[in-house]
């Protein structure tokens, strides 16, 4: 409804953003970003930690999707947030056992500050993300 009414009045929802830092470059994200030069490894790397998870107990949470989508569609627009993305770029990109800091243009969805306390207990790494209210 919310969507709808933003919609028919031209108003639009500022898009989402995370940046990770890696030997002094910054890398940017959006949900279901493709236009990073590693977008395939970066992909197959979410895929496998998402499936990691999953054994040890992660369960996405789809109320945080707010469009009307099926359930298992639902599950697959939350796989590919922002955030998510950058936390893969950072595991492939940097040595193991290093944190990963991520920066937010907006607030993660709980869903995701899930994810990555799993993530972070299955690759044995500090993972802080900062959004634009807290440090998570």
């Amino acid at each position: 409804r919310m969507r709808q009414m933003m919609k028919s009045r031209g108003i639009q929802k500022k898009p989402g953003y995370s940046w990770i830092e890696v030997k002094n470059r910054v890398h940017s994200f959006m949900v279901n970003d493709r236009s990073h030069p590693q977008t395939e490894e970066i992909y197959k790397t979410l895929e496998s930690l998402t499936e990691q998870i999953k054994e040890v107990g992660y369960m996405p949470d789809t109320n945080f999707v707010l469009h009307d989508l099926e359930e298992e569609h639902k599950e697959h627009v939350l796989c590919y947030h922002s955030e998510k993305l950058a936390i893969a770029f950072g595991i492939i990109s940097t040595p193991p056992g290093s944190s990963i800091r991520i920066v937010k243009n907006l607030r993660a969805c709980g869903d995701c500050h899930n994810a990555i306390k799993f993530i972070s207990r299955i690759s044995s790494r500090e993972i802080i993300l900062r959004d634009v209210s807290r440090f998570h």
